[in-house]
């Protein structure tokens, strides 16, 4: 019996120190080998706050903020500590209702884990703000309140030039892989908020605060041990005068076009501007997403960047490059005449293409009233010129000058989404027409910047700039330094001046003569101003919508003072009536004595304002709207969208939104006519291969 119970009691302290043993070694694998309940506790008594840094400040030619900061607040939730909060309050104070509580919910745990914090509601407003601040003890331990540094823009100005931030989505982060980005972060998406991200971006912080049993915060964990402090982004300097672009900006109000100013000595945009815009603090704050699905609905595009963006036939400032090719290449001289009866009869039979002026004029004269037979038979000259034994030779030597012009290429300014523009070429006609069937006369509208060349209004500011230098340009840009140093090298190609030709200086200023005269007593005189010598040029392009003429575009571009300029520049105005002198050379004028004098004379001020409150907005914008509203009422959005959105293109509206209405391109038909019934251009990309229509538009305007 004795040895029973021996055994009985042997049998149980093996058992109890199995158990024990078990229990130990169990202990030892929780803490000493593995991290899961070591994470989940401190999940619970730890809680991770990301410090977003503030970014980097751009600052204009003066040193003015143009982009600065503010604070605004993020609701963030823990969807693991959810359990007793009063979630029937915080739907109240956000108006919002359980379906989408529990919609947030679920999308941050799908973004986030359930133990990690996301954003519930970005950017309150103050408003919400106050009313979650007052009430944040009823939602604890769940939410929080976190900073987030957001854009403050105080000239309320240059939009489209800054551009604006929002928060990444899957598809950007999958593109920016490497470059550190998570969700609920915000980066730039256009503007000089893209092109500078890395440097205005800064670095995150971290802060790991300690929290009680009842998940209140305590203090900093380990005395803040493990945090890392937030780096600020650098600031950065630009060329731009915020006076300078303001005034543009008021003068192009109601008004559909572009500005572009340059100093033609280091190739710093003084003003760029596009037309319609719109107040870039829209597109900060809470009511971000709301403004900007406003925005992008809008048919008149203020969000589309025309100064980079926008193509247009150049019309007659375009014959000042031709004057360049034709003096340089010795198919003229300067004492070269033609006479003009009235048209340009040059090609035999078809449409003569018209001019306004009967004459005879020489160069200098040519360019002064713009005649268009003069710059035909200049043009006519070149591509015919028996140096070269070929029409495609000649044509190609062409292409080469108006690709050193800055033309046919991106320049590469510090904006992204910049165009090309087109400039024809052997290749190009071979594709329309065939090989050996076409030559000048198939073309003869490019001769004076109509037909198949396209410009954009950055490029022709630059032109100015090359044309003022007489011989060399820099590439045109915005920031002309960085705080702490060009460290990712943005800024080298900005530094070189670029002679892309060895046309003498002689030429230049036999071109240069003829541009003063344009002001002096010519077609733009409208951009005259007292006691500045201004070279200018005028042009007119034809503007068809859907086959139907419409008011001209008109052009205007110059340079300002004649010796040792300062300021090259060029606007358009679409839709702008008859002659590029009517509009756009009087806006310029005003802007080339507000940058050289800091003033307006108190004797223009009235013509400015009236320039100002000039509406040149087209009726079919109006109506367009009308159509949108009424569709918007009946929720046709299909019809909407081939209604409204004709002119855009995905490219010119690269955005990180996409919402239910997408822009749809215009389509060019075989039936769309120019006023002497020759079909309209098509672009490259609309040629179908085995089309061989005639593409020439010709114009009788200046």
């Amino acid at each position: 019996m004795a040895d029973f119970n021996y055994s009985r009691q042997t049998t149980i302290r093996i058992i109890i120190g199995v158990v024990f043993a078990v229990i130990i070694v169990r202990l030892m694998t929780l803490q000493l080998f593995s991290s899961k309940y070591e994470k989940l506790a401190n999940d619970q008594a730890i809680l991770r706050k990301v410090v977003y840094p503030s970014r980097g400040i751009i600052f204009d030619r003066k040193h003015r903020a143009i982009l600065d900061n503010t604070t605004m607040y993020d609701l963030m939730v823990t969807p693991s500590q959810l359990k007793g909060v009063d979630t029937f309050t915080l739907c109240r104070i956000l108006d919002i209702d359980t379906a989408e509580f529990k919609k947030r919910v679920v999308a941050a745990i799908v973004k986030n884990s359930r133990n990690r914090s996301s954003v519930f509601e970005a950017l309150l407003s103050p408003e919400k703000y106050a009313k979650v601040n007052e009430n944040l003890y009823r939602f604890q331990p769940a939410f929080f309140l976190q900073e987030r540094p957001i854009r403050l823009y105080p000239f309320n100005a240059a939009a489209n030039v800054m551009g604006y931030l929002s928060e990444v989505d899957s598809s950007f982060l999958k593109r920016h892989a490497e470059e550190g980005y998570l969700m609920g972060d915000y980066a730039g998406m256009t503007g000089l908020e893209r092109s500078y991200e890395k440097v205005l971006m800064g670095q995150r912080g971290i802060q790991y605060i300690l929290k009680d049993n009842l998940n209140r915060p305590i203090g900093a964990y380990e005395k803040g041990a493990y945090d890392t402090a937030a780096v600020a982004g650098n600031h950065l300097y630009s060329s731009l005068d915020i006076e300078l672009q303001q005034l543009g900006e008021k003068l192009m109000q109601n008004k559909i076009g572009s500005i572009v100013a340059v100093d033609p000595r280091t190739g710093g945009i003084l003003a760029l501007v596009s037309a319609p815009s719109y107040n870039p603090n829209l597109l900060t704050g809470s009511e971000r997403r709301k403004h900007f699905n406003e925005l992008y609905r809008d048919p008149a595009l203020p969000l589309l960047n025309r100064a980079v963006n926008a193509t247009y036939s150049p019309g007659s400032t375009f014959k000042t490059l031709q004057a360049l090719i034709a003096l340089h290449e010795g198919v003229i001289t300067t004492d070269f005449t033609v006479s003009c009866s009235g048209a340009f009869y040059g090609c035999g039979g078809g449409h003569p293409m018209g001019c306004l002026d009967k004459g005879v004029f020489n160069l200098q004269n040519a360019i002064t009233i713009s005649d268009n037979t003069y710059f035909a038979t200049v043009m006519q000259r070149v591509i015919n010129n028996p140096k070269y034994p070929t029409v495609d030779s000649s044509l190609a030597v062409w292409d080469r000058y108006m690709y050193a012009f800055g033309l046919g290429h991106k320049l590469g300014v510090d904006i992204p989404t910049e165009r090309k523009g087109h400039i024809p070429t052997p290749a190009y006609y071979d594709k329309v027409y065939g090989k050996g069937h076409w030559n000048f006369c198939t073309f003869r509208s490019v001769s004076i910047g109509q037909g198949e060349v396209d410009v954009t209004p950055i490029q022709v500011a630059n032109e100015m700039a090359y044309i003022a230098n007489k011989g060399w340009y820099k590439t045109p840009h915005l920031i002309d330094s960085i705080e702490g140093g060009d460290k990712y090298g943005l800024l080298t190609k900005f530094q070189e001046p670029i002679k892309p030709t060895d046309i003498p200086e002689e030429v230049f200023e036999v071109v240069q003569n003829g541009m003063q005269g344009v002001v002096e007593r010519g077609t733009g005189t409208g951009a005259k101003v007292d006691g500045i010598t201004i070279c200018g040029k005028t042009g007119t392009v034809e503007n068809y919508y859907k086959g139907v003429k419409q008011p001209n575009h008109g052009f205007f571009c110059g340079f300002a003072p004649r010796e040792n300029p300062r300021i090259a520049i060029m606007c358009v105005v679409e839709n702008g009536g008859r002659y590029g002198g009517t509009y756009a050379a009087p806006i310029v004028g005003f802007l080339i004595e507000k940058y050289l004098n800091d003033t307006i004379a108190e004797g223009r001020k009235q013509r400015l304002e009236q320039m100002a409150n000039l509406n040149l907005i087209p009726p079919r914008i109006y109506k367009e709207l009308r159509v949108r509203d009424s569709i918007e009422r009946s929720k046709d959005t299909a019809n909407l969208k081939k209604t409204v959105y004709w002119k855009a293109t995905k490219d010119t509206l690269q955005t990180e939104e996409e919402p239910d209405l997408k822009p749809e391109a215009k389509k060019s038909t075989k039936n769309d006519k120019d006023s002497n019934g020759v079909p309209l251009k098509i672009k490259p990309s609309a040629i179908l291969p085995d089309e061989k229509r005639k593409i020439k538009k010709d114009t009788s305007k200046n």
